[in-house]
């Protein structure tokens, strides 16, 4: 029993990662059917803003507490990395709307590139040690062992997944969102800004994966500028699982997939992680390619 409870302990903080990390994706090709894969990297990009400013700014840091200091850098990386995701949808993505899907992702592709070595030419090809490290106390919770940590994490987590929720389905722009996803073309005829509407999205799914970038350094301590890839890679299975262009879904693929590991490595050993969220993402295209929570959407020609 304690070993079970430890399992799905050690799954819902891993999950609650990818599912971060997801929202971005999901939120994205709900709207514009655009698969970003520069998502992983702007992760990336927000643990190496947590790190420039913690660097940077070591004077101002240094008397605060450290939930504090994680906080207000967090907040920080999130407007840095919610503004390149501006950038890079004005850039790279706006010019090529109208574009073959085939030459969008080639460019999301590049995109990821351009941000990985860009990073690596501006702080070294070498892992870098975060300066902020939360405490570290253990609590006992039905056997199992969780650090206050990990709490804390997965606190900040689902707040941030909350805010989203309400946002989508209570505001003006949440709305908005929800119909350029439906007919984006009815929208213009509406008088919705749709241009406005898709740069406040990449706004807030890259703002939402730069605070799980500054997470993760927080947490393990080191980054390096190829981090993204792997959980990109995990937070488009996550998407998928909980159905790609839901985001209730992707939190819930993000859950998903965070307890698939955990039980996958237990039984089987942790070189197998990967090959179990790769795995899943196989099957769940061969039998539910919608996903959970996604639904058959007919293509008109």
């Amino acid at each position: 029993m304690d070993h079970l409870v430890q399992l799905i302990l050690n799954g819902l903080f891993v999950g609650s990662f990818y599912a971060l990390v997801a929202l971005g994706y999901s939120m994205v090709y709900g709207i514009i059917k655009l698969l970003n894969f520069a998502h992983g990297d702007i992760y990336m990009l927000g643990a190496f803003a947590g790190f420039a400013i913690l660097t940077f700014g070591g004077g101002a840091f240094a008397g605060g507490g450290s939930l504090l200091t994680l906080v207000i850098v967090m907040i920080m990386a999130m407007a840095l990395t919610g503004s390149a995701g501006l950038v890079l949808e004005r850039v790279a993505y706006r010019p090529l709307r109208g574009a073959p899907r085939l030459s969008v992702l080639i460019t999301a592709v590049g995109a990821s590139f351009a941000l990985e070595y860009g990073i690596a030419l501006w702080a070294g090809p070498n892992p870098k040690v975060y300066a902020v490290q939360l405490e570290s106390s253990t609590l006992n919770f039905l056997g199992a062992r969780i650090t206050i940590n990990q709490i804390v994490m997965m606190l900040i987590a689902v707040a941030l997944m909350v805010g989203l929720d309400l946002l989508i389905n209570k505001s003006r722009s949440g709305r908005a969102m929800r119909a350029i996803s439906q007919d984006p073309k009815a929208c213009l005829f509406m008088g919705i800004n749709v241009d406005s509407v898709i740069a406040r999205t990449f706004f807030i799914g890259s703002a939402l994966a730069g605070a799980a970038g500054v997470m993760a350094g927080a947490y393990y301590g080191k980054i390096d500028f190829l981090m993204g890839f792997l959980i990109g890679l995990k937070a488009f299975t996550a998407a998928v699982i909980g159905g790609i262009g839901n985001v209730r879904g992707a939190v819930l693929g993000g859950v998903v997939l965070g307890l698939l590991e955990s039980f996958g490595t237990a039984f089987l050993g942790s070189e197998w992680r990967d090959v179990f969220a790769f795995g899943f993402l196989i099957l769940f295209l061969t039998v539910k390619p919608t996903g959970l929570l996604g639904e058959k959407v007919t293509e008109r020609v």
